[in-house]
């Protein structure tokens, strides 16, 4: 059951910081200044937060009944989401001038 869980942990990591590292919006589209504003990079960081939520749900449901979570569970888990993307912010606006 580790493994899993590990896995789904860093899945988090390289998702929360894949916005800071890549200029395309969504991975796909070219911005039309040369580098991405902070509120595509916000939305995207959003968009993955409930991907890798959706991925985390598919692995609890085949490992078992999925348990009922209230705000308090999503509250940690998107605050623990930032802080897995700080690392990219710190490379992206502070690190690389």
């Amino acid at each position: 059951m580790n493994a899993p869980v590990i896995a789904l942990l860093l899945t988090a990591l390289v998702a929360a910081n894949l916005p800071f590292l890549l200029e395309r919006i969504f991975f796909v589209i070219a911005p039309r200044d040369s580098h991405k504003a902070l509120g595509w990079r916000a939305l995207e960081l959003l968009v993955l937060y409930f991907l890798v939520g959706g991925v985390g749900f598919l692995l609890q449901r085949k490992i078992g009944p999925v348990q009922h979570q209230n705000w308090e569970f999503y509250a940690v888990t998107a605050c623990l989401f930032l802080v897995m993307a700080y690392p990219g912010f710190v490379y992206r606006y502070l690190w690389r001038r």
